[in-house]
């Protein structure tokens, strides 16, 4: 953490060194980037705690609202479905009317949500508050990238950087802070703890993060209402379609997973047709597929994606094919986390000399080797624990190391669209994760041997990293900041 610390007071001398002054509807007043940066590093930390912690509170929210472990699931389903549909809704908000307003409305919903989730004792009205807290989760990436672009000048790039290791670090505590919870208070607690914090960020962004620069009047487009309808819809029933897949029972009726996939793909071509056509688009279609772009956003699923899976699936892996206790498994998420957190500060601050490429490259077959490990069995005279804890470590090694790298690659390209830029590496990021996991899922359902099923899966996935190589050659290289 010492060296996470002198990453960020790195970054804020050089904001300083670039000018500590704003304009803002004519004056100039100072901006204290570094506590800037404390704030929104706070509420984006909330936000990925909040993302793991829940899978340790499922058994007892099971027992505490007397209901069955299928409809506790669904407060995670429902959380990632809302987050995943809201994302390009908060980026374009971000745009047209300001990321400080979206950042602190994020805040405020999300907050409130927390507080009606840790009161209920209704499973059903439990999931709808989840998507309503997911919804204002997912305004915080796309508003803190715009609050950062917008005001740290040529420390951006660094402070972007710095992004990864927040979420890293979240995604590591998460499930240490639920067992701790759950084990010596109740599962209310784990939504509970962000009121505080939900509060304290609010009051800090209204006091130090900068007002918006206001726009010229009549420069503001209207909000694409039918490009967020169609886009909504198909995001929607693609996620409902392959999380059906992976559920108990799926098999039985394939016709309403087929439907809502046919349903989701109809919906994403009409979205895809209205953008190329519309004067004022959702999402500029270049922002998706253009040149650069598109890579970038193949990348971010694969690279950020499907790694993630694979780490989230190591616990149950690791009990399925080795026998290794809950406590051990556990364990394992330690070295990945730390290495990526340790790798993602190293290669901020090297970025300008090694580009993004590079890193890149290095990081994506370090992650594949890693993956293969996973699939493999320990060589002779190796533990489990240890060769899983090895290989783990490697998956955090490449991931910190892609991404600084992956997340400056797009946004350097088009600083002005940060805000819908962020949305669009996340939602791409979180498709990867459901796609991967729902996937994995399905197959052990109907699997003799489930831990063999995953060791082949993890080969598949080192096999779809080692591929995906191949487009970082179409990723636009930039040395120094932008």
């Amino acid at each position: 953490m010492a060296g996470w610390y002198e990453a960020l007071m790195s970054v804020h001398q050089e904001s300083r060194a670039a000018g500590d002054l704003l304009g803002a509807g004519g004056e100039s007043r100072p901006v204290h980037r570094g506590l800037v940066f404390a704030i929104v590093a706070l509420a984006l930390l909330m936000m990925s705690i909040d993302t793991t912690i829940v899978a340790t509170a499922l058994d007892a929210m099971r027992t505490g609202l007397r209901t069955s472990i299928g409809w506790t699931g669904w407060t995670i389903t429902a959380y990632s479905l809302g987050f995943v549909v809201m994302l390009p809704v908060a980026g374009r908000l971000s745009e047209l009317y300001g990321c400080r307003k979206v950042f602190l409305g994020s805040i405020v919903a999300f907050t409130l949500a927390s507080l009606c989730c840790g009161m209920v004792d209704n499973i059903y009205l439990l999931i709808a508050l989840r998507a309503a807290q997911a919804a204002g989760g997912a305004g915080f990436t796309p508003s803190a990238t715009k609050i950062i672009v917008d005001n740290f000048g040529s420390a951006r790039d660094r402070a972007l950087g710095l992004f990864g290791s927040i979420f890293s670090i979240g995604a590591m505590i998460g499930p240490v802070f639920g067992g701790l919870f759950v084990t010596y208070g109740s599962w209310r607690a784990i939504f509970l703890v962000n009121v505080p914090i939900g509060l304290t960020v609010a009051v800090l962004a209204l006091r130090y993060v900068p007002a918006d620069r206001p726009r010229p009047a009549g420069t503001r487009p209207k909000m694409d209402a039918q490009g967020i309808a169609l886009l909504g819809s198909g995001l929607l029933l693609g996620m409902l379609a392959i999380s059906y897949l992976g559920a108990e029972g799926a098999d039985t009726r394939l016709s309403l997973f087929a439907a809502g996939l046919v349903l989701a793909i109809v919906a994403l071509w009409l979205f895809f047709r209205h953008i190329k056509r519309s004067a004022n688009p959702f999402i500029p279609p270049h922002l998706i597929s253009g040149p650069g772009f598109g890579a970038v956003n193949l990348l971010n699923a694969v690279y950020g994606g499907v790694s993630s899976a694979v780490i989230a699936l190591v616990p149950l892996y690791a009990l399925d094919r080795y026998g290794l206790s809950a406590l051990n498994a556990s364990a394992l998420l330690f070295a990945q986390g730390a290495a990526a957190i340790i790798l993602s500060v190293v290669c901020t601050f090297a970025l300008r000399r090694t580009g993004y490429r590079g890193p890149l490259y290095v990081g994506g077959a370090i992650m594949a080797a890693g993956m293969l490990m996973l699939a493999l069995s320990p060589v002779a005279g190796v533990t489990p624990f240890v060769w899983l804890c090895v290989s783990t470590f490697l998956v955090g090694v490449g991931r910190g190391m892609n991404n600084p790298a992956s997340r400056n690659a797009g946004l350097q390209l088009a600083p002005k669209s940060a805000s819908t830029l962020a949305a669009l590496r996340t939602m791409c990021m979180q498709i990867g994760t459901i796609v991967m996991v729902t996937a994995d899922t399905a197959l052990l359902a109907s699997s003799h041997d489930p831990g063999r099923m995953q060791a082949l899966l993890y080969g598949v996935a080192a096999a779809l990293v080692m591929a995906s190589l191949l487009l970082i050659a179409r990723v636009p290289e930039h040395n120094g900041s932008w």
